[in-house]
C-alpha cells in the first residue's frame, strides 16, 4: 500500500495536537515493554525467545514503529509530505518478516504477534487520550487509523516473508539441479555428498534413472518421493523435439521397483537400474543406452525396463568396445 493512499495520507485528516501527541509520546516506552511481555505470553513460537538483547530489541522496534505513527498523526502536515518516516516503518516490517523466514517461523507467528501487540498498545493508548479529554469521535478515528497502520506493517512484513521464501526456493532449485548433473556426470562421492548437502538434500540408498517424455513429467512427479531429482540433460540418441526428461528416484529398488513400473504405465518411460545413490551414472547411461537401441517394450503401455534386456545391453557395449579397438588398429 502506497503512503499516498495509505495510513500517511489519512493522518492529514485527524486533528491531534501537539501536547497529545508528547503525551502519548511518552508513553511508549511502558506500551513496548508490556506488549512484548503479552507476546510471550501469548504467541507460542515466541515464548522463551524474547529475552535479553533480543527482547530489548524487539521493544525498541515496537517503540519505532508506534513513535512513527504518532509523528505522522501528530505532525498532518507532513502527513502528506512524501518525506514521511512510513517508508523506513514498512521496510523495517519488511525485514522482520524476511527475519523470520530465514529463521524457520511461520507467518503465523508474526501475525498473531502483530494482533497482540495492536490490542495491548492500543489498550494503554486509548487510556491515555480519553484520560486527557480527547473527543470521541477523534478516539474512534484514532484507533481506524491505528488499526489500518498495524495491517499495512502486517503486510509488508508478509511480503518480506514470502520473497525470502521464494528467495530460498530458488536457490535451493538450483543447488538441487547442480547435484543432478553432477550426479550424471558420475563425480566423486565427496563432491556429491557436499552438493547434497548444499541442496539439504538427504542422500537415499539407491537411485533409479527414469528417463520419459516433459508431457507426462507433472504427472509422475506427484506421485514419486518429494526427494526426486529432475536434470535437464540431453539424452544421447535422441531428437530435441523427444523433450524428455531425466527424473533420478530414490529407493525404489527390489518391490517398489514393480510399483514404480506399474505407476510408469503408459507414460513411454525408460526405466534404468537402481544403482547406489553416488553411483546412479551406471543407471543413466544404461537408460539411455537402451532408448538409443530401439529396445522392444513387454506391451505397449508398459515402461521399458533395461532389467529385462541385459543380454541385449551387454552385446551392445561389447560391440562399442570392438569397434573402439578395430580403430585404435592402424
Amino acid at each position: 500500500m502506497s503512503e499516498e493512499s495509505g495510513t500517511g495520507h489519512r493522518a492529514a485528516h485527524l486533528e491531534l495536537d501537539a501536547p497529545m501527541a508528547a503525551r502519548l509520546l511518552g508513553v511508549l516506552p511502558a506500551v513496548a515493554e508490556r506488549t512484548v511481555t503479552a507476546i510471550t505470553a501469548e504467541v507460542p513460537a515466541y515464548s522463551g525467545t524474547l529475552t535479553g538483547q533480543m527482547r530489548a530489541k524487539i521493544e525498541n522496534a515496537v517503540r519505532i514503529a508506534l513513535g512513527t505513527f504518532l509523528q505522522l498523526v501528530g505532525r498532518p502536515q507532513a502527513a502528506a509530505d512524501p518525506s514521511t518516516p512510513l517508508a523506513p516503518a514498512l521496510e523495517a516490517a519488511y525485514a522482520l518478516g524476511s527475519g523470520e523466514a530465514r529463521s524457520g517461523r511461520s507467518m503465523d507467528a508474526l501475525l498473531a504477534a502483530y494482533r497482540v501487540g495492536a490490542r495491548v498498545a492500543w489498550r494503554e493508548v486509548s487510556t491515555t487520550t480519553v484520560r486527557a479529554g480527547l473527543a470521541a469521535t477523534t478516539v474512534a478515528e484514532f484507533a481506524e487509523l491505528m488499526f489500518a497502520y498495524i495491517d499495512e506493517l502486517s503486510a509488508a512484513s508478509v511480503a518480506g516473508h514470502a520473497d525470502e521464501l521464494a528467495s530460498v526456493g530458488r536457490a535451493r532449485q538450483r543447488y538441487l539441479e547442480r547435484l543432478a548433473q553432477q550426479l550424471l556426470a558420475g563425480e566423486a562421492e565427496d563432491v556429491l555428498r557436499r552438493s547434497a548437502a548444499r541442496a539439504d538434500w538427504p542422500p537415499p540408498q539407491t537411485l533409479t534413472v527414469v528417463l520419459l517424455p516433459r508431457s507426462g513429467l507433472r504427472t509422475v512427479l506427484t506421485a514419486l518421493s518429494p526427494h526426486t531429482l529432475e536434470s535437464g540433460e540431453d539424452v544421447p540418441g535422441t531428437e530435441p523435439a523427444e523433450e524428455l526428461a531425466v527424473l533420478l528416484v530414490p529407493d525404489v529398488h527390489g518391490g517398489r521397483r514393480r510399483q514404480l513400473a506399474r505407476m510408469l504405465r503408459g507414460h513411454r518411460a525408460v526405466l534404468g537400474p537402481a544403482r547406489p545413490w553416488h553411483r546412479v551414472a551406471g543407471s543413466y547411461e544404461r537408460a539411455a543406452r537402451a532408448l538409443s537401441l530401439g529396445l522392444p517394450r513387454d506391451d505397449a503401455d508398459a515402461p521399458l525396463d533395461t532389467e529385462r534386456h541385459l543380454a541385449r545391453l551387454l552385446l551392445s557395449t561389447l560391440a562399442v568396445g570392438l569397434a573402439a579397438l578395430r580403430a585404435l588398429d592402424v
